[in-house]
């Protein structure tokens, strides 16, 4: 066992995962023929192109797992979600754009799977491409609305996505506030939850915590996504043969997937994983011009802005990264923590009150480096408190407990009618401004997109 074992790791020292632990892999994958008879196609571009499709698989839920996890009714045989993932050339980089499912698409002329009724072409939402014809009509109506070539394509179902998050031992979800959706009985508490697979499966598919609907469901959806690799990446899943070939085992053994996606394929992606973290991927969703515009016979549909919408598929078809990349000093800086209110709606006051001369600029300075919207004029306080003092208006409690955030071991004081400035006296015990940042990271780039590290847990 010690020589098996010491052998795996100069293997994947050297080299990566060999091809030994993955070959056979695929013998377990259902087929599909996607690209059939597929025709004036857009030309290739730099890089691969995934097209990820999550569908409504519940009819091979179990009984009990339906009951617990809220997935009754019969299944609609549409896709619940849609991903198009780009792998640049140099296997640096993941690009995953979220398009939608209530997409306002435009059907091109085809035969329906089911009745066997050729139709002309029609709006529907994006979704209903597959339940008229499957993965050819979704793969041809996705790269007609985005004129991204599509290189393979995977689909996972519900029981292949709870299997194979708890194959990678789960993952970690932070939130700053309780989260409860009554449709899929997701109840989270404010703080950091590890989930197995069907509490995973609850969270991607919530869309009624709050009013975003399905953006706000796509947002979290990013977030598992980033956190999967987070595990992925630093649970040492692909360092370990044994952990790597079960976790594959169990995606590739429910999943449908194009012929051409095989072993070469899944060799080449976990060798150039290996290098990964959560900041080498890229979360963005497709800019939206109109989130209920509706369409007769259809219903409200998701239209997206066509200007910016064909600058970042533009991007994608030149293997350009979506999101600025922070400068290395920058990405060395400790992880910030998260709060519910976004530090630049914080407006400060803060006064000295110490006998340090220019503490008080120090401390304006470094909230403002976190984010803070100070005045820049600092003030001498009264006293000498051995505390940090919080002052703050009760309406912006939420506010004070960001800046608090900052400020550890400060007292909160709450004072009616202070208005939406908040004061902070400066005390003997003062230390240092911890960086905060809100859950919602702030848009980086031109798409509006984030990093994998900017939306995991701190």
């Amino acid at each position: 066992m010690r020589m098996a074992t010491a052998l795996s790791v100069v293997v994947l020292a050297a080299g990566g995962i060999g091809h030994a632990v993955v070959t056979g892999l695929d013998t377990g994958i259902t087929r599909v023929d996607p690209f059939k008879d597929m025709k004036n196609r857009p030309q290739a571009g730099t890089g691969m192109n995934v097209l990820v499709v999550g569908t409504d698989g519940r009819d091979r839920i179990t009984p009990e797992e339906k009951r617990k996890y809220r997935l009754g009714g019969a299944p609609c045989h549409c896709t619940d979600t849609v991903l198009l993932v780009h792998i640049s050339e140099d296997r640096d980089r993941a690009s995953v754009v979220s398009l939608p499912r209530d997409s306002y698409a435009e059907l091109p002329e085809h035969t329906d799977q089911n009745s066997g009724r050729k139709h002309q072409a029609h709006p529907v939402k994006l979704n209903a491409a597959y339940a008229e014809g499957g993965p050819a009509l979704t793969v041809r109506t996705v790269e007609a609305m985005t004129r991204v070539k599509i290189d393979h394509y995977l689909e996972v179902d519900f029981t292949s996505f709870m299997r194979t998050v708890d194959a990678v031992g789960g993952v970690q979800i932070c939130t700053t506030k309780p989260v409860k959706d009554s449709y899929t009985g997701l109840r989270l508490a404010a703080g950091t939850h590890e989930l197995d697979g069907g509490q995973a499966l609850q969270y991607v598919r919530s869309r009624h915590i709050d009013g975003a609907a399905d953006i706000g469901r796509m947002q979290r959806q990013q977030k598992f996504l980033a956190a999967l690799v987070d595990r992925l990446t630093g649970g040492g899943v692909l360092f370990n043969p044994v952990r790597f070939r079960e976790v594959a085992t169990t995606l590739l053994g429910s999943v449908r997937a194009d012929e051409e996606f095989g072993t070469d394929q899944l060799l080449a992606l976990a060798k150039a994983m290996r290098g990964f973290t959560p900041a080498s991927s890229e979360f963005v969703s497709v800019p939206i011009g109109d989130v209920d515009f509706p369409v007769k016979g259809i219903g409200s549909t998701v239209k997206w802005d066509a200007a910016k919408a064909q600058r970042l598929f533009a991007a994608v078809r030149e293997d350009r990264p979506l999101a600025s990349r922070p400068e290395a000093a920058a990405v060395r800086k400790p992880k910030a923590v998260v709060v519910d209110v976004a530090p630049r709606n914080v407006r400060v006051q803060v006064y000295n009150g110490t006998r340090i001369d220019g503490l008080g600029r120090k401390v304006d300075d470094a909230l403002r480096g976190t984010g803070f919207d100070t005045t820049r004029s600092p003030l001498t306080g009264a006293g000498e408190p051995k505390r940090t003092l919080i002052e703050y208006d009760p309406r912006w409690d939420r506010s004070a407990k960001s800046l608090a955030a900052a400020l550890p071991g400060a007292e909160l004081k709450a004072v009616p009618k202070r208005g939406g400035t908040l004061r902070v006296t400066v005390g003997a015990d003062y230390e240092g401004v911890t960086a905060v940042r809100a859950e919602a990271a702030p848009a980086r780039g031109p798409f509006e997109a984030v990093t994998g590290d900017q939306v995991v847990c701190p």
